[in-house]
């Protein structure tokens, strides 16, 4: 009797064990996904109620749970109009999920900076270090302890504030005012100036340890060297340090105004309640125009070839030329073919070529990179040193052969089904689709950009592919960079392997 107890407690304990366990796993915090928005999708899960389901007696809480839970499927319905100080607004209601993501975005990236690189970056990184009568320990602690989450971003094109936070009002209203304040309302504090501008500094010192970051860097000073994009996003360490509170001031007061916003919202309010919250961001916000438009770059008149010996094994390689910009007629023939050429991964041709054929490389992939004006195409790798002028043999060759013969009808058909079968997954929640509802508005692509998407990417034809990446490379004018050691060629290996 006394062991029949004994087990009946043990199996007691384990079980009150197992409960617990469950009840810390189920509210562990998720993680914001970020990163830059691919063209893509149409279809989106929305997820059940999940804050109205108990586990073991607890009511989940997180956003990020919430969006987790299962899903079904429907259309994007994007509705768009403009606050009365000129800020454009991009709405998705979102009813099965009791959250608001909105996602702020300012023509404010660093091809702005003007002379002084990193004067973008640095605004954006302080809007959360001080704002209103809240510092920085008042706005993490707000946000916390509303289950919501802040965060910044600046590139080269925008700078982005996103928040997320239940829509319940109890938890939206407080979340929302001080997210007003963040963004209209920073008060540029030195001593967070002075701890962001050293933390900079050593991430520059840091990258000179990175040939992977190296070559970038030079990548974009050399195909934009008389342009916006050309200007280093985090900064220089001749302009880090001369970088004032002032300037902060002065930059904010002139990019962070109305009518240079985009206001991207989804979530589960109504189209009465996405107004309020705009209109309530745009009286917060100064009127002012538009950021001017940037003026169009030179795409390299010749080809060119710059080596940074860097003491590493292998050679880092980037090359290629000015692309195309968001919008542009060839969009999705190129997007298609690239998948093809170097996008697609293992399949890709870039891929079977130099790496599965001749073994050259662990990875290389070819992008374009769409922005306000063009963007890159660019083609990157790493190789052994005594193997990189192999692989820019290769790359050219294969380059060449892409665009004098196009892709083949079944590589055709193959990208297409690869696109089409991923991009639901690249719409699969609300943050993802704030995202590109911030890139819609930004860009001024259509309203139906996400559902014209699988259509038009299923119209590509392989003469549309040949054509475009006829117009737009030009492979006799690419510009080429390589870091790394120079070596002298390496000796061929005996056929016996000894």
């Amino acid at each position: 009797m006394t062991d029949t107890r004994r087990t009946r407690r043990n199996l007691s304990i384990m079980m009150v064990v197992v409960a617990i366990l469950i009840v810390v796993f189920y509210n562990l915090p998720g993680s914001r996904r970020s990163g830059e928005v691919r063209t893509g999708p149409m279809i989106v899960p929305t997820e059940q109620t999940a804050s109205q389901k108990a586990v073991g007696g607890l009511k989940l809480t997180s956003p990020e749970l919430i969006e987790k839970t299962p899903a079904k499927s429907h259309r994007i319905h994007i509705e768009s109009w403009r606050t009365p100080k000129g800020a454009k607004v991009m709405f998705v209601a979102s009813p099965e999920i009791p959250m608001l993501d909105v996602r702020v975005v300012f023509n404010a990236g660093s091809a702005r900076d003007g002379d002084t690189p990193g004067l973008a970056f640095l605004t954006n990184a302080m809007l959360n270090e001080g704002a209103g009568v809240s510092d920085v320990d008042d706005i993490a602690r707000h946000f916390e302890g509303l289950g919501a989450s802040l965060s910044t971003g600046a590139y080269r094109d925008m700078a982005v504030v996103s928040l997320r936070t239940l829509s319940d009002d109890q938890y939206r209203r407080p979340a929302l005012n001080l997210f007003y304040d963040v963004v209209a309302h920073p008060t540029f504090p030195q001593a967070s100036l002075d701890r962001l501008r050293n933390q900079l500094l050593l991430g520059l010192q840091r990258e000179k340890q990175d040939p992977g970051a190296q070559v970038a860097k030079a990548f974009f000073q050399q195909l934009y060297p008389n342009a916006p994009y050309g200007i280093p996003t985090r900064g220089t360490e001749d302009s880090l340090p001369l970088i004032s509170q002032d300037q902060l001031r002065t930059f904010h007061q002139r990019y962070y105004v109305a009518g240079n916003t985009v206001i991207a919202l989804i979530g589960a309010i109504d189209r009465s309640e996405a107004e309020l919250i705009a209109n309530q961001l745009d009286q917060q916000l100064p009127e002012g125009p538009a950021a001017p438009v940037l003026k169009a770059p030179a795409a390299p008149a010749s080809a060119r070839h710059e080596h940074i010996e860097f003491p590493s094994s292998q050679t880092h390689i980037m090359a290629g030329t000015v692309g195309v910009k968001r919008g542009d007629p060839d969009w999705y023939p190129l997007m298609v073919g690239n998948e093809i050429l170097g996008g697609g991964g293992f399949a890709s041709r870039l891929n079977q070529t130099i790496r599965q054929d001749n073994g050259l490389a662990y990875s290389i992939y070819s992008q374009f990179v769409p922005m306000a004006v063009e963007g890159p195409f660019l083609m990157n790798l790493q190789t052994r040193n005594d193997q990189a002028d192999q692989a820019l043999q290769l790359l050219d060759k294969t380059l060449r052969a892409f665009i004098e013969q196009g892709p083949t009808q079944q590589e055709l058909d193959d990208a297409k089904r690869n696109l089409l079968g991923s991009f639901p997954l690249q719409t699969a929640s609300n943050s993802s689709i704030v995202d590109y509802l911030g890139m819609i508005g930004f860009y001024g692509l259509p309203l139906d950009f996400l559902e014209q998407y699988p259509q038009q990417v299923e119209q590509v034809e392989v003469d549309a592919v040949k054509k475009a990446f006829a117009r737009v490379i030009a492979p006799d004018k690419l510009l080429t960079v390589t870091v790394g050691a120079r070596t002298a060629p390496a000796s061929p290996a005996p056929a016996n392997g000894g």
